[in-house]
């Protein structure tokens, strides 16, 4: 793949497109080519949310609707973080095994390589998500909105995946290696728990619940809940969808915004 960049290039430096669609297509034939990491991410993620289903769906309640409907938004806007320790640990895995140094010879865009893993891995995501949200539907969970409302939501997902892929992505640059790279993952999952997504945050403590309220996961995951459950979204969650959208999209940007300058200038020193 690097040759058919470097002959690319043979005329002078490779455009940002070009160059980006080339990597892309790297890491997605690596995923091709390597079946099993698709059907364990997907796999993963969806017997994650099973174990989340049937453990915490008789324990917890929710007025006005059952647990599951609850659940699947917070659970689906969630898992983009587990998805993303496998960009960190790809991104790590391409610096050990000299890939990254062999991009960085070629006279290419730098952010071409970053952009690529970024869209490669975010395609993985929303596949991931589709095959999840499936089984959600097959266990009992109802959309209450519209299908245009359901399809929103879906691409809130992804695009809120794609700014944390920008997380995991400056995570694997630093790390310098998968096992590092794998346990930097694992800083994120607080912000899971500590958010929406599977309880209220009106059952924390007082003191949690400040910082549970205003943090980004929460917005992003009541943005999907406010599109998926219709006219219950207002009701639970005191305010109509646009509110949350807004807000969720504003935090991507800001997430973007912040990572992606930093794994450009930690992937240009090397």
């Amino acid at each position: 793949m690097t040759t058919a960049i470097a002959h690319g290039a043979a005329g002078g430096r490779t455009g940002l497109a070009k160059s980006t669609f080339t990597v892309t297509r790297r890491a997605l034939l690596r995923y091709v080519r390597t079946p099993q990491l698709i059907v364990l991410a997907t796999v993963q993620m969806s017997l994650f949310f099973l174990i989340y289903r049937y453990m915490f769906g008789g324990a917890i309640h929710i007025a006005g609707m059952s647990y599951v409907d609850y659940l699947v938004p917070g659970f689906i806007a969630t898992g983009v973080l587990f998805m993303g320790i496998g960009t960190a640990t790809a991104m790590a895995e391409d610096l050990e095994q000299g890939f990254v140094d062999r991009l960085r010879s070629l006279p290419i865009p730098r952010s071409s390589v970053l952009i690529a893993r970024a869209t490669a891995d975010t395609a993985i995501l929303a596949w991931s998500t589709a095959f999840t949200a499936a089984v959600a539907f097959a266990v009992g969970f109802m959309l209450h909105g519209s299908a245009l409302d359901g399809l929103a939501a879906f691409g809130l997902v992804v695009v809120i995946g794609f700014a944390f892929e920008w997380v995991f992505i400056t995570m694997g640059l630093f790390a310098g290696n998968a096992q590092a790279a794998q346990g930097m993952g694992m800083i994120v999952f607080p912000f899971a728990f500590v958010s929406s997504a599977y309880v209220p945050v009106s059952s924390m403590p007082s003191w949690l619940q400040v910082f549970a309220e205003h943090q980004p996961l929460t917005y992003m995951v009541d943005a999907v809940r406010a599109l998926t459950l219709g006219p219950q979204a207002q009701a639970l969650l005191g305010h109509p969808s646009s509110y949350y959208v807004t807000r969720s999209l504003l935090w991507a940007l800001a997430i973007i915004a912040v990572s992606l300058p930093i794994a450009v200038w930690k992937y240009r020193r090397g």
